[in-house]
């Protein structure tokens, strides 16, 4: 086993310095192993996942993904992409089958950012050169991905991005339509729930609203639920609650497993044509990798036949519930809210100084959570549908703590 001190040195040498500042100022330690809602460090204590960025749906290591992943090791991991692939053409089949609307058309990718820049690509091939993202929206940090990533932070340093991008505020329909109606047809790229913006949650009807819209302007409409997907939020995607489904969705994150990295662009047969007339247009080498595809396979088998998904409706209540409660004595002037939907869920505060104080504690109480890249007062949760009681009151013990260290600190009158 590798110490941490050599970790950081290694950190330190190789990997960066700003990651070895983030690491020694909150104590983090080595991660070592992990199984279910649990992770383990380089010194065997045990950790509650509830991070993760969206991936843990399931868990880690998921016995179901695991046995499908030891399976297609032993026969065939990664293909020569010659011949065809049995293994993609059952994983585009399970994921055709629950996707919403009329997308069967499915483009497979290793990260969320590879499956943005797909979507960009075939709304340009569809002759949408112009595209309409969302204030606070998140799509990755590649070139493309970045355009439409409403973080001028992270930005800054690559300008000129793509031309043609311009956003609107989310939630803001009359914004969206005046929009559409001021140029060329458009692609509209829209999240269902802003993850990495700050947990934010559209108006009731919203999504509806913006599927009209873009019918009715011609605009192509991305859905992008590479971390609100595949029963986050307690149903299978976020659009559901829209009347019609987008052009394509963006699948990712969860879509391996928790064991091994997959996304996806589900598309219309009309979209997709540009690839259907040439597909050299737009590939990679790993796309449908045999590997992601079992466990990608194995995944929605799981939440097809298993109860996860209606779990984490119910989980996902108990547990805001469980958050509200817990921070109910906490001052305006330190907590602005508490929301989610499903298991995605936040605290937003109001200064970045409290959001490392609630994180040391739950550090310290051994609960794992992530700020959001969007936001840097806003702290997410994302756990897992397979938390048992105990894990629940573990939730509930350490974000009771976290919230008595921030009234420690009011009452005192220190600053946090």
């Amino acid at each position: 086993m590798t110490t941490r001190s050599v970790v950081i040195d290694r950190y330190r040498a190789h990997i960066g310095e700003g990651t070895v500042r983030l690491a020694e100022a909150l104590g983090l330690p080595v991660e070592e192993r992990s199984e279910g809602a649990h992770l383990y460090d380089e010194e065997g204590h045990r950790y509650l996942q509830f991070g993760g960025y969206g991936v843990f749906i399931l868990g880690h290591r998921y016995p179901a993904v695991i046995a499908a992943l030891h399976r297609q090791l032993d026969r065939h991991p990664i293909s020569g992409k010659t011949f065809l692939s049995a293994e993609m053409a059952e994983a585009a089949a399970e994921l055709a089958s629950v996707a919403p609307g009329n997308l069967d058309r499915v483009y497979f990718g290793s990260g969320g950012a590879e499956v943005v820049e797909t979507a960009l690509k075939l709304a340009r091939a569809n002759g949408r050169r112009r595209v309409i993202a969302m204030r606070g929206g998140f799509h990755g940090k590649s070139l493309g991905a970045l355009s439409v990533t409403d973080r001028i932070a992270l930005q800054m340093p690559f300008r000129p991005l793509l031309p043609g991008v311009e956003t609107v505020p989310f939630g803001d329909e009359a914004a969206l339509a005046e929009a559409l109606s001021a140029g060329d047809p458009a692609a509209v790229i829209i999240e269902p729930v802003q993850g990495e913006g700050g947990v934010n949650l559209p108006p009731p009807g919203y999504l509806s609203a913006v599927a009209r819209l873009c019918h009715d302007h011609g605009a192509l409409l991305i859905a992008d639920e590479i971390q609100s997907g595949l029963g986050r939020l307690g149903t299978w995607w976020g659009w559901d609650e829209a009347a019609t489904g987008p052009d394509i969705l963006l699948v990712g994150k969860a879509l391996g497993g928790g064991c091994i990295p997959v996304s996806a662009a589900v598309c219309t047969a009309e979209v997709f044509r540009p690839l259907d007339r040439n597909p050299r247009l737009h590939s990679a080498t790993f796309s449908g990798y045999p590997l992601g595809m079992a466990a990608a396979t194995a995944t929605l088998r799981a939440l097809k036949e298993e109860n996860h998904i209606e779990r984490a409706g119910v989980l996902g209540g108990q547990l805001l519930s469980i958050v509200a409660d817990a921070v109910a004595d906490v001052p305006s002037d330190i907590i602005r809210e508490v929301r989610g939907r499903g298991l995605l869920f936040g605290i937003e505060f109001t200064a970045p100084a409290h959001v490392k104080t609630f994180m040391m504690e739950l550090i310290k109480q051994r609960v794992i959570a992530t700020t959001t890249i969007g936001k840097d007062t806003v702290i997410r949760f994302s756990p897992p549908a397979i938390l048992s009681e105990d894990d629940v009151e573990w939730f509930r013990t350490a974000i009771t703590a976290a919230a008595g260290c921030l009234l420690s600190g009011h009452n005192s009158g220190s600053k946090v």
